[in-house]
């Protein structure tokens, strides 16, 4: 099973709000997903971004792949 992380839409209508999750690459982005990582936030003023970097770097060594969505977002917690 490969597993990806990525981010999964949450919210209501015109007002976003994204988790990011470990999930299967094989699942759609709203299904089931293994485990949440963190969410990002990007109606609010300054782009909440919150992500767990143990839980991260743990599904990072066990080889799941981050989009390039959620590689933007890291980089951007890391200023």
């Amino acid at each position: 099973m490969a597993v990806s992380i990525r981010l999964a839409r949450t919210g209501s209508h015109k007002k976003p709000f994204y988790r990011i999750v470990a999930a299967s690459r094989e699942k759609a982005v709203q299904k089931k997903f293994i485990e949440i990582l963190g969410s990002y936030n990007p109606s609010s003023p300054t782009n909440q971004i919150t992500i767990d970097r143990d839980k991260f770097d743990k599904w990072v060594s066990l080889g799941a792949k981050p989009s390039d969505t959620v590689i933007s977002l890291i980089k951007k917690i890391k200023g």
